[in-house]
């Protein structure tokens, strides 16, 4: 299984970046191995609107089976759901700890967004 983790940084030492759409990079993880991708998110981290979408659908793009991060907005959630794509909020400390605690079963996915827009 797949999961997309919002990072501060790169593999799975990075700290979980608490925003979703302005996180610097998405560390996309195959739960079993372990076995990493590190995405970049620049392309957002200024954006003035948007962001949250745009990084939902690079997201998508990888076709994770959850996303673990700190907090996400409305607009991002929503195109998250849309792609099927379960949100998991509150999520702390490195990507590999997250996602250790995602396989322990420490998550619960969220029902709705737990920021308004523009949160930064």
């Amino acid at each position: 299984m797949k999961v997309a983790v919002s990072a501060a940084g790169k593999g799975l030492d990075a700290l979980v970046d608490p925003r979703f759409g302005r996180a610097a990079y998405f560390v996309v993880v195959e739960t079993d191995s372990m076995e990493f991708e590190s995405v970049s998110n620049t392309q957002n981290l200024q954006a003035v609107q948007g962001a949250g979408i745009q990084a939902a659908t690079l997201v998508a793009q990888h076709k994770p089976q959850a996303v673990l991060t700190g907090h996400c907005g409305p607009k991002a959630f929503q195109a998250l759901q849309a792609a099927g794509i379960p949100v998991f909020l509150g999520v702390r400390g490195t990507v590999e700890k997250a996602v250790e605690s995602y396989k322990e079963g420490n998550y619960q996915a969220a029902n709705v967004p737990d920021v308004s827009g523009h949160w930064s």
